[in-house]
């Protein structure tokens, strides 16, 4: 958690209140770290953390965008900053298609 909150800090992003949620309790068994907070603007955010060996493809953003409705669900609130940080290599489809969502993407391979 405190590698998690010094990343965002590097990258200007302040929460407030920083908890973890597990895939489990949303019904997945991804190995992802869910996080949910509040800004200091008072706006919900959801930091995810996927790490892994194979390539990230567009069918699996697509279950990434599900699995933050589920998110949304799971809190009752509308989550408006959405902060996603794949450490495996991501395919260019994958990553424009959850940029159009309004996601904002750390890639580091």
């Amino acid at each position: 958690m405190k590698e998690l909150v010094e990343y965002l800090k590097d990258k200007n992003i302040i929460c407030k209140s920083l908890k973890e949620v597990a895939p489990k309790a949303l019904g997945s068994r991804k190995k992802i770290q869910l996080y949910v907070g509040v800004n200091l603007k008072g706006y919900y955010c959801s930091v995810m953390l996927l790490e892994k060996k194979s390539r990230v493809l567009r069918k699996e953003a697509n279950e990434l965008i599900a699995l933050h409705e589920k998110l949304e669900l799971y809190q009752d609130t509308k989550i408006l900053k959405r902060y996603i940080r794949i450490r495996a290599p991501l395919c260019s489809k994958a990553k424009a298609l959850l940029e159009e969502k309004g996601w904002k993407v750390w890639d580091e391979e």
